[in-house]
């Protein structure tokens, strides 16, 4: 069962807040990411996990990528991957978990390294895959865990692991197209500690304070948004997305659909 995921507190300010932000700035310029002079293809690989509501989830940006002039396909099988993507523009994925064969990584792989974007959220992108090193390679981050309430107030729910937390844009973000315009914000859902290369590009990150209850015994960083170049491709990942009501969180939402404008194919690739 998909529980409350904001912070009730901040709620009402931010959307506010962040409504505000997204009408003043302008959107992330097209020339700068997406083929400007034909409509965009955008693949939705989605599947896994049901627990992450891959459909419900990806539904909910169909309407900007289709406003934004995108031609969608949508797939919930990875033999795609495994198809000619050399039209395919934008890949956004929502698969937790799950396998992924030598040939379907392959294609990935080598359409991204081409030039197609790749996007996705929480452990649809971040914890996809797990037995698979090359697919962590491509990525540059996998998620290790989500850590829990005090154990007292555990009650066998995913409710166990949401925790009010933080997510802080970084200076590095502070001037990228993705986040510029975005203050830190606020959670309560689950908080990835996510394990990493530095070939990324970090954007947001969020720390793990040190609890009784917890064994590690320093606050740990750990990056909540970033991007990584691969070859002629881009790739983003948010790792705040546990339910859809993170992902309509403003500031989440916008994070994710600005990615996918920066990481669609350029007229150059």
């Amino acid at each position: 069962m998909l529980g409350p995921a904001v912070s009730q507190p901040f709620v009402t300010v931010r959307r506010k807040l962040a409504a505000t932000l997204r009408a003043a700035m302008p959107p992330v310029s097209v020339k700068e990411t997406r083929k400007c002079d034909q409509m965009a293809d955008a693949l939705i690989v989605r599947g896994g996990w049901e627990g992450h509501a891959p459909v419900e989830a990806t539904e909910l940006f169909l309407p900007f990528l289709r406003d934004n002039g995108y031609t969608v396909r949508i797939e919930e099988t990875r033999d795609v991957y495994a198809e000619d993507l050399g039209a395919v523009d934008l890949i956004v994925q929502c698969v937790t978990m799950s396998e992924i064969t030598e040939p379907q990584l392959d294609g990935l792989r080598n359409a991204v390294a081409a030039g197609t974007g790749l996007v996705g959220w929480h452990g649809g992108i971040a914890d996809s895959y797990r037995a698979s090193s090359n697919y962590l390679q491509l990525i540059g981050g996998q998620f290790a865990c989500h850590p829990s309430k005090e154990p007292h107030l555990l009650e066998g729910g995913q409710e166990d692991n949401y925790l009010p937390h933080a997510i802080e844009v970084t200076d590095l973000g502070r001037e990228h197209p993705i986040t510029r315009g975005i203050d830190d914000f606020e959670l309560h859902t689950e908080q990835y500690w996510v394990l990493h290369d530095d070939l990324i590009d970090v954007l947001a990150t969020t720390t793990h304070p040190t609890r009784p209850w917890h064994p590690w015994h320093r606050p740990i960083v750990s990056p909540a948004v970033w991007t990584r170049r691969w070859g002629a491709g881009r790739i983003v990942v948010a790792t705040p997305g546990h339910s859809v009501d993170v992902l309509r969180h403003e500031s989440v939402r916008t994070i994710i659909e600005r990615g996918m404008r920066w990481a669609t194919r350029t007229a150059s690739a």
